[in-house]
């Protein structure tokens, strides 16, 4: 079959592990099903993936693609759930130690095909194309769990989203302004916070900027470069809510500023299956669709993982077949 794959880990140049080309059909355990992909997003842990962070290096070559949506042999259509944990595992499966994502153990979903466990299989809302449902297995799950799971934010208070262009934070920013929130979100350049604004943003402001006033939760997945302006911009009593570190670890946990003003920090990784049947439900109810900055087809790969890689991003890259 046609799949889009990392060929052995690059942790210097990750696009020189990308390949374009023929993978085996992939056999379908019992229990499980096959999906005829029609579209998958690219996530940052693609890029991992290529350098080999979180992935054994006998696993390679693994074919890449953490989300998707597609058809069942049967013909439904789905969205996937791509948390993959035991099946003995009772409650939340984000805190199974056993539990895996697609690309780190099971082959991924860029390529004609993937398989899953049957339960990772959603039906997929009518009102989403299959491009808008590619998105929500990853990016907008993770965005979903950090607000409604973790933060604890009320409906009227201010949320502060760092960074306004990638996936989960276009995804912050609708989910919050659906959800009643004043969202404010900061960006690098204009075009960034442009978009910001033009999804829901109540105000955007230049990366590290003096706000007007203090915020009730920052939404981090940037890290090291704004981890310092996300504690400085918390009231008293205020949440942290981080489900990545693109450009680093913290050098400062700014452990004095976090005891004085009793702040918290949480920790957000993915989403339970029903989180994302209650994110599917909440995009349908409120006409919610995911911010797609660039569809390609799957044999222009390559252009969607540079474009994520120098942070040229307008919400989430899609890959489709035609």
């Amino acid at each position: 079959m046609f799949a889009v794959y990392a060929a052995e880990p690059s942790p210097q140049d990750p696009i020189a592990a990308l390949r374009v080309g023929e993978r085996p059909d992939p056999e379908v355990p019992d229990g499980w099903v096959r999906v005829a992909v029609r579209a998958a997003s690219l996530n940052m842990h693609d890029l991992w993936t290529l350098r080999g962070v979180g992935i054994k290096a006998d696993r390679f070559p693994m074919v890449l693609g953490c989300d998707g949506a597609g058809v069942l042999e049967d013909g439904t259509e789905v969205v996937l759930h791509s948390v993959i944990g035991d099946p003995a595992w009772s409650g939340d499966e984000t805190l199974d130690p056993g539990r895996t994502l697609l690309t780190e153990k099971h082959q991924g979903t860029f390529a004609d095909h993937v398989v899953v466990p049957a339960r990772n299989a959603l039906p997929k809302p009518a009102g989403l194309s299959f491009a808008e449902a590619a998105c929500m297995g990853t990016a907008w799950l993770t965005a979903y769990r950090m607000l409604f799971v973790k933060s604890g934010l009320r409906p009227g208070q201010t949320m502060l989203v760092q960074g306004a262009s990638g996936g989960v934070s276009t995804a912050l920013v609708q989910l919050g302004r659906a959800a009643g929130f004043r969202v404010w979100v900061t960006g690098r350049t204009e075009e960034k916070r442009a978009l910001a604004t033009s999804l829901g943003a109540h105000a955007a402001f230049e990366s590290g900027a003096r706000l007007p006033e203090r915020v009730d939760a920052v939404f981090e997945t940037v890290g090291k470069a704004t981890w310092s302006h996300s504690m400085k911009s918390l009231k008293p009593g205020g949440i942290v809510v981080i489900s990545g570190a693109t450009s680093g670890d913290a050098s400062a946990a700014e452990l004095q500023r976090l005891f004085f003003l009793q702040l918290r920090v949480i920790g957000s990784t993915m989403g339970t299956r029903e989180e994302l049947g209650d994110l599917l439900s909440f995009c349908e109810l409120n006409g919610l669709r995911p911010q797609i900055g660039a569809e390609l087809p799957f044999e222009r790969a390559e252009e969607g993982f540079r474009s994520m890689l120098d942070g040229e991003t307008a919400g989430k890259i899609v890959f489709s077949r035609s």
